[in-house]
């Protein structure tokens, strides 16, 4: 009987100490990742975001874009949106966020 109490503690206390050294294994192991998400995520998606934002900030008139799908010459610009001239006095409006390229 004094057998079987003694393995009993024994794997008590084993027990009790196993988490106290995986709370820092599992935070270390949250923390690398969280890091290898930033770096290949959200890092190269801002970049991504800054290079199109400064693309749809430097618009003119004039410049030829695709929009949408469609392709046109800018001819007027708007707070948010654009005006395409797709073919001879044909006009459309269309919002800066679809623009997806400037020739």
């Amino acid at each position: 009987m004094e057998e079987t109490t003694a393995v009993v503690d024994t794997a008590t206390n084993a027990a009790n100490t196993v988490p106290a050294n995986d709370w820092w294994g599992m935070l270390l192991y949250c923390l690398i990742i969280f890091a290898i998400i930033y770096l290949f995520m959200v890092r190269p998606n801002k970049k991504r975001m800054a290079e199109y934002q400064k693309m749809i900030d430097s618009l003119k008139v004039g410049n030829r874009v695709m929009a949408a799908g469609i392709y046109g010459t800018i001819k007027k610009i708007n707070d948010k949106s654009i005006e395409l001239e797709i073919a001879d006095g044909v006009v459309i409006e269309v919002n800066k966020g679809a623009v997806a390229s400037v020739e």
